[in-house]
């Protein structure tokens, strides 16, 4: 859109979910979740791998995206509870991060509290929302659906926190035009994607960011590498087939997210 601030800065992010020497002790459950869980010895590799780019990991709210230089930012999804021991770890280091908290989840065996939510944010790291339901294939929702995920999650973390809530990423991944315009209205400033792009885009006031998501098996070496910038190209590549492939193939996606996350799928709008 014309007139619209562009944004020059590079940001690295990477969207990491639990960190638990035991996948059933901390979010959710089923193949498609496991596969994204690090245990902490493969954790601290990666961390020491991106502490080796020089840069201090920082949250989202101190980035002027017009402005030109390069950035380290770590996010967390789903709220399993092994959020309270990353977060502290990340102060050890002097880092800060990003938690994105699936609302209706909170309280839950596996997931964290309000008091630890309140901890998190003490801290000085950024709660954010991961919708309220978790919807495993959010972009086949209607524009109401997706705003009354949007909406009832960011109420409660904002009752909970006592501040609005600006931040969000999007559950499962899949986005839409339609998805990335739902963010602004619903009050957001700022969405994470899963879509591994290094800049970030403004859409009706709210900064689309990319990341990328290690899996358990991504090796530190790529990490570092990723966290010198280099290598998002082959990465991009890499979604752009397989979103290519998921749109191709609506009926065997479905049925693969389905048998992955182990939960029943809304139909879709």
């Amino acid at each position: 859109m014309a007139g619209q601030p562009t944004a020059v800065a590079l940001t690295a992010v990477f969207a990491y979910h639990d960190v638990t020497d035991d996948p059933r002790d901390s979010g959710f459950e089923g193949p498609g979740a496991t596969v994204f869980k690090h245990d902490w010895a493969t954790f601290a590799k990666h961390l020491d791998a991106l502490a080796g780019a020089a840069m201090r990991a920082e949250l989202v709210t101190a980035i002027d995206f017009t402005t030109p230089g390069r950035r380290l930012l770590l996010t967390f999804d789903d709220g399993g509870r092994s959020a309270v021991e990353i977060g502290d770890e990340l102060c050890r280091r002097g880092w800060l991060g990003h938690f994105f908290v699936t609302t209706d989840r909170i309280g839950t065996p596996g997931f964290l509290d309000a008091p630890q939510i309140r901890y998190l944010r003490g801290c000085g790291h950024i709660v954010g929302s991961h919708s309220h339901t978790h919807p495993d294939i959010f972009r086949e929702l209607t524009r109401d659906q997706m705003m009354t995920e949007w909406r009832i999650s960011c109420d409660r973390l904002a009752d909970l926190l006592g501040e609005p809530c600006i931040a969000a990423a999007v559950p499962g991944g899949d986005i839409s035009p339609l998805v990335l315009a739902t963010a602004g209205p619903a009050g957001l400033r700022y969405l994470f994607t899963c879509e591994p792009t290094l800049t970030a885009e403004l859409v009706d006031g709210c900064w689309m960011v990319g990341r990328f998501s290690p899996k358990a098996a991504t090796p530190a070496a790529r990490i570092g590498r990723l966290a010198h910038f280099n290598g998002w190209g082959r990465a991009m590549l890499v979604r752009r087939v397989k979103n290519f492939v998921r749109a191709a193939l609506p009926g065997p996606y479905r049925y693969y997210v389905q048998r992955q996350s182990q939960r029943p799928l809304a139909k879709p709008s």
